[in-house]
């Protein structure tokens, strides 16, 4: 894997400082300042949640202040009566109120179309995994990374360049989806490769990134996040600085989500559409190779990555199948409250409705088996209702055409042993009346 120039500036500082030191005092040293490097990191990215409540209830004195991301903040101020002040990871305030914050189809997610492909073929959260170890679930390749909890989630931390190989059940398929959080780097850019016996005649890279040159991969640095062709080439790409509207750029966590339909391929992060690209070669593969080019004083996180299969007409589904059941609807963590993210989907479905207008649907929530059975059976009756409810203000549905059931964990899709299967009952689903 590359060397990072600052990473070898930082071990000549070390040798000329050591002096005459004997080799084992020379290791202790450097262990030492490499752990204060890493405490300083952590305590870092610990620290932006706080600097942010801070800032917002110094604007509205007696408030609540929560991050937008925070669903559980959102819902203890909502029950306390008090004001609630939303806020961005930097602090700054973007509402009043939930609705306000975020909803679908508003603001900047107005002309956002991903949508996640409908059957779940790999998702990793890494709860299932001991903080400290190194997910169970990837395969180790090199490098330093290991489970770490932050802002209320697990991620896998880089504090050191690593690599690791994501292993599929199966070949990707025409159409697939893949997406993933990720900090922003503090130097070089790491990446999301894809390979297969086509490239260079192997089944994978070498050791050493720099000899091998993969056919496409989804790239992010300090600066830029975009598509590559051929290791070099950049089909499109976008400023970070633009993407995240500026400040403190390390160590900000970015959503990336890339969409692929044979040969056409569109990346986005966040809201925002990066990449839209009719004619880039993906070779299918049932192993991903993710390389963190992270350094000590700025780790990299990932997490909560998924990856699914699909991604066709709903209409198409419907009328073949009789019923769909769609990834795209997402909720707040407990709360029949829509995603912003659930645009694109909401959004063909309106459509599809308007333009058959004999069409009638039944609506079906259903949730994992984790926590209360009661509850769940409750929340998946607020959740068909809720889309029940945006479908009819928003696009101008008769009622008379939507019907909402919810089901709870009773049915489950997949079993909710895996996280994948826990992802693929997490759905709303279409039936045709």
């Amino acid at each position: 894997m590359r060397r990072i120039a600052p990473a070898l500036a930082l071990g000549a500082i070390l040798v000329l400082s050591l002096g005459e030191a004997t080799p084992a005092s020379a290791q202790g040293i450097g262990q030492r300042l490499r752990q204060r490097a890493k405490e300083k990191a952590i305590q870092r990215v610990e620290n932006r949640a706080e600097q942010a409540m801070d800032k917002a209830l110094d604007k509205a004195e007696g408030a609540i202040a929560c991050a937008v991301t925070d669903s559980e903040c959102i819902a203890e101020a909502e029950k306390s009566g008090k004001q609630l002040v939303l806020t961005d990871e930097e602090g700054n305030v973007v509402g009043h109120s939930a609705a306000e914050a975020a909803a679908p189809g508003t603001g900047a997610w107005a002309n956002y179309d991903f949508v996640p492909g409908e059957r779940v073929l790999f998702a990793e959260d890494f709860t299932a995994d001991r903080v400290g170890d190194f997910p169970r679930r990837l395969e180790y390749v090199g490098g330093l990374m290991e489970v770490v909890e932050a802002n209320g989630a697990r991620y896998l931390r880089a504090s050191a360049e690593g690599r690791f190989v994501v292993n599929l059940p199966e070949t990707l398929p025409t159409r697939f989806t893949i997406e993933f959080d990720a900090t922003v780097p503090a130097n070089w850019e790491s990446i999301l490769f894809f390979s297969g016996e086509d490239v260079q005649g192997i089944d994978g890279p070498p050791t050493g990134a720099c000899c091998y040159v993969p056919t496409a991969a989804v790239f992010f640095s300090p600066s830029e996040v975009g598509l590559r062709r051929n290791g070099q080439t950049v089909v499109a790409s976008r400023e970070v600085h633009d993407l995240l509207g500026g400040g403190d750029l390390m160590g900000r966590l970015m959503r990336i989500r890339l969409h692929v339909d044979g040969r056409y391929a569109k990346l986005y992060v966040n809201e925002t559409r990066v990449a839209n690209v009719p004619n880039i070669e993906i070779p299918r593969t049932d192993r991903l190779y993710i390389d963190l080019n992270a350094q000590a004083e700025v780790p990299i996180l990932f997490g909560n990555l998924s990856i699914n299969a699909g991604g066709g007409e709903l209409y198409d589904a419907l009328a073949t199948e009789g019923r769909v059941a769609t990834q795209g609807i997402l909720f707040d963590t407990g709360s029949d409250r829509l995603r912003p993210e659930s645009t694109p989907t909401l959004k063909e479905i309106g459509e599809m409705l308007k333009a058959h207008p004999d069409l009638r649907i039944l609506i079906e929530g259903h949730t994992d088996n984790v926590g209360n059975p009661a509850f769940n059976q409750t929340l998946s009756e607020k959740r068909a209702a809720a889309v029940k409810a945006f479908l009819e203000k928003e696009y101008g549905i008769d009622s008379s055409r939507l019907e909402a059931q919810g089901f709870g964990d009773t049915r489950p899709a997949a079993s909710n042993d895996t996280p994948e299967g826990r992802q693929a009952n997490r759905r709303v689903e279409l039936v045709k009346l």
